[in-house]
């Protein structure tokens, strides 16, 4: 994303906050055809310059009103601010992208994110709570499978997928993760949380 935005700073490292992200909603969600809305596929809407700007809940208030159903995907416990607005909606789920159970992996390739810890318990209360809640375990990452027992009554279904994205092999052969990138890990492995 940096070749397209001009910035010097490694990806991760810069943010560009859409502030009128709520008003051009606003102003197109009548042209457009009605359907599911996912927020967010590319990059969190609930990083820490949320609790400052709150584009998501806005947005999220936005679609609420015009009664379009939502799939928000985060990694952040942020999304627990909007509780209330979530249950109080129809047609909206909510995913915590997990992609593994091992502390040590999930900071080898998600060195900012929350902890695996902080991502069940989000889902756990939202579940409670009566939203609908998933678990994203993609890429899935050496022992995902052990996340099947702690995400069990915690979500309604689990979506798993491989690392599509090639430029970053080197963190793998770097720690000799290697053969996590096979066909045969992903499907040992998707076999293994399937029949839990």
């Amino acid at each position: 994303m940096r070749r397209f935005t001009g910035h010097k700073e490694p990806w991760g490292e810069f943010v560009d906050v859409k502030i009128n992200a709520p008003d051009l909603l606003q102003q197109e969600i009548n042209k457009k055809p009605h359907g599911r809305v996912w927020i967010s596929g590319v990059c969190d809407p609930y990083q820490p310059l949320e609790v400052r700007y709150e584009l998501a809940r806005k947005c999220i208030e936005i679609l609420i009103r015009y009664n379009w159903p939502i799939t928000i995907q985060t990694k952040s416990a942020l999304v627990l601010r909007d509780s209330k607005l979530l249950t109080g909606a129809n047609k909206i789920e909510v995913g915590l992208t997990i992609t593994t159970a091992d502390e040590t992996v999930r900071q080898l390739f998600e060195p900012n994110a929350p902890s695996i810890e902080e991502r069940i318990k989000a889902l756990e209360k939202l579940h409670l709570a009566g939203v609908s809640t998933y678990a994203m375990i993609a890429p899935m990452l050496p022992k995902a499978e052990e996340l099947v027992a702690r995400l069990r009554g915690k979500v309604d279904y689990v979506l798993i997928d491989r690392m599509h994205y090639h430029y970053s092999d080197w963190v793998y052969r770097k720690y000799k993760l290697e053969s996590t990138l096979s066909d045969e890990f992903f499907s040992l492995k998707g076999r293994e949380l399937a029949s839990a």
